[in-house]
């Protein structure tokens, strides 16, 4: 069994790291576009994927990351344990649909945008745990469906503000284990294991809700903001890190309006946070050509931009050691409409590179 040390009120400490072993990024056609089109494991063409109906789409795209994930790994359906998936539509149908077609045992999650931080949470502590030898984490978004969800219908056309986030389509998954990967496992282009180490969940600070009273839902990076500065804090103060601990500390999507808000939080914390701070909405799309305003959103944006960014340069030894923490705003069409505040909630995970001396 690999356990963990309580930090805090909300963390833990993994005394032996959590393996990621393998990660697949599927996006469509505008993310196709963007300043990391060379780092997805597949772009489609057609943001229906092939279905009729756009949630039917999302489902595809999160059974095809999943499936993706569990190939590289060279595994199969039925070594995994647990999956752990959700995403923005109600009841989670995107994953519940899509994932039950693999036939693995599931747990449907709702974190909003911060999804993919609550599903390696789980994944990492069911791990540890010694409840699973393999878990899947996984989560999607579409722009259609999202919009479709939480807005108005495409057809309406309605004017977005310059505060508005853009939905990311795309999906992504990782196989979690406490063994890191023998190269003979390794599938696919997307390596989790390099001649010099691998990539490992070391730690979590699990995020509280967090309800600054806005109520504007096309400015999800100032409803988020709060929550992410939050997280931060807290985690620094449990582990007794700094920013100087840090390559990286990469946010899930609060976008241009959001990302600033919560460097100017964090500095009434005494906390600078701008030398090492980038935001996976800021690094899916290039906002200057590609006419996205305040940058990417959606469950699909942190974890593709992980999936295809974040692990590979920890793996390569880039960087050492960041903190994942994707966003999320935790409201409903039926909240929204009936008056209710938009409230933030953000995951942290500690992603550490793993030496091949020190693996365990």
């Amino acid at each position: 069994m690999n356990s963990g040390t309580m930090l805090g009120k909300a963390s833990i400490s993994f005394s032996r790291p959590v393996y990621i072993q393998s990660c697949a990024s599927v996006v469509g056609p505008k993310e196709g576009d963007g300043p990391l089109k060379n780092c997805f494991d597949m772009i489609c063409d057609d943001p229906m994927f092939g279905e009729k109906k756009w949630e039917a789409a999302e489902s595809a795209m999160q059974k095809e990351a999943a499936v993706l994930a569990i190939g590289k790994a060279g595994l199969t359906p039925d070594d995994i344990r647990f999956v752990f998936a959700g995403d923005l539509l109600a009841q989670t149908i995107a994953s519940s649909f899509g994932i039950a077609e693999v036939g693995i045992p599931f747990f449907g999650l709702y974190g909003a945008c911060s999804t993919m931080g609550e599903s390696l949470s789980l994944g990492a502590i069911a791990v540890s745990a010694g409840y699973g030898h393999h878990i899947l984490c996984a989560t999607s978004s579409h722009f259609a469906t999202a919009e479709k969800e939480f807005r108005f219908p495409l057809g309406y056309g309605c004017q977005r503000p310059l505060s508005a986030t853009w939905t990311v389509t795309g999906s992504a998954a990782c196989i979690l284990s406490p063994e890191a990967p023998h190269p003979s496992e390794i599938v696919g282009s997307s390596l989790l294991r390099s001649t010099l180490g691998s990539v490992a969940i070391t730690g979590i600070t699990t995020g509280k809700v967090i309800d600054f009273g806005f109520r504007d839902s096309l400015n999800m990076g100032g409803c988020m903001a709060p929550a992410a500065c939050d997280t931060i804090y807290r985690h620094f103060e449990d582990f007794g890190r700094s920013v100087n601990d840090y390559d990286a500390v990469l946010t899930g999507d609060l976008g241009v309006v959001g990302r600033q808000i919560l460097l100017d939080l964090l500095k009434e914390k005494n906390i600078d946070l701008s030398s090492v701070h980038q935001d996976c909405g800021l690094l899916i799309y290039d906002n200057q050509k590609q006419d996205t305003h305040s940058g990417g959103s959606g469950c699909g944006c942190a974890a593709s931009v992980l999936a295809a960014y974040i692990l590979p340069r920890v793996v390569s030894g880039f960087w050492k050691r960041v903190l994942f923490v994707p966003t999320g705003a935790m409201l409903s069409k039926v909240s929204f409409n009936e008056g209710e505040s938009v409230a933030g909630i953000a995951h942290g995970v500690v992603i550490e590179h793993i030496s091949k001396e020190t693996e365990v």
